[in-house]
């Protein structure tokens, strides 16, 4: 049997189907940019093209000092999570496949499968009861604690996929063990690193529920700023902040692909 038979695209209306998806996935952010342009401020209503509403964006104090807590925020706990995440993939890449092993996996990666409005709930509780009162504070460790499994899952992967040979190669040379690390092992898995240290920053980036739980003077990120000119009305202003970051995401997400097909490349 030919293997054309089974080319998922010679299936009738596969065609359709293909294009009904990506339009339900896309046509929504389309909209969005699209009006953004519009010259008129009713959003529903449009009376020519216009860079107005990208300009007064811009011009927009509160909107610009949310953007600058939340880059802040993104930025700190970012590394932070980045760092304890490179940590425990080493242990427990070099760890023995028993049930401590597996239960420690499972500890790391539970606050993906929990709500997280209770994660943000809990580190409310535990942020009183440890009497922190540091707005700017409380923010960073939380996101720090929010995007840290974000961060493990790529360098996991990338660990389990690197053969031990080379660090075992470079032992063998007496090298120490940090040296090993820093001229072996982190080259290898840097392309991880890199992907999940991007997608705890664009999860910090966006992270609505618990921002707004810890949110106090001063320390207002974008998203919860985005979602209080919501209530006022979608306005022109409003898209072109969506489709600012809408760009910066398709930055983030060019350039960790980038890096990750290097790094196949490299590995072939």
């Amino acid at each position: 049997m030919s293997d054309h038979a089974h080319d998922i695209r010679r299936y009738p209306g596969a065609r359709l189907l293909t294009v009904v998806f990506f339009l339900w996935l896309y046509l929504p952010i389309a909209v969005v940019i699209g009006f953004s342009f519009n010259q008129n401020r009713l959003v529903s209503v449009w009376t020519g093209f216009s860079t107005e509403w990208y300009a007064a964006a811009l011009a927009n104090t509160a909107l610009m000092d949310a953007l600058q807590v939340s880059l802040t925020v993104a930025v700190i706990a970012t590394t932070g999570a980045t760092l304890i995440a490179l940590a425990a993939a080493m242990v427990l890449s070099r760890a023995p496949a028993k049930g401590v092993y597996r239960l420690s996996e499972v500890v790391v990666n539970l606050p993906l499968m929990l709500p997280e409005i209770v994660v943000a709930v809990a580190v409310l509780i535990l942020f009183s009861q440890l009497g922190i009162a540091n707005g700017m504070l409380k923010l960073t460790l939380a996101h720090m604690a929010f995007c840290t499994p974000f961060a493990f899952l790529p360098i996991r992967a990338r660990l389990q996929g690197m053969s031990r040979d080379f660090e075992e190669a470079a032992q063998d040379l007496y090298a120490p063990p940090f040296t090993a690390f820093r001229r072996v092992t982190l080259p290898l898995i840097a392309p991880g690193v890199f992907a999940g240290a991007m997608l705890a920053f664009v999860m910090s980036m966006d992270d609505f529920i618990t921002s707004n739980m810890l949110n106090s003077g001063g320390t207002t990120t974008l998203p919860v700023y985005i979602f209080a000119l919501i209530k006022r009305g979608t306005t022109p202003e409003l898209n072109a902040i969506s489709t600012l970051l809408i760009l910066a995401s398709l930055v983030i997400a060019t350039i960790a692909l980038l890096a990750s097909a290097r790094a196949m490349r490299r590995d072939i």
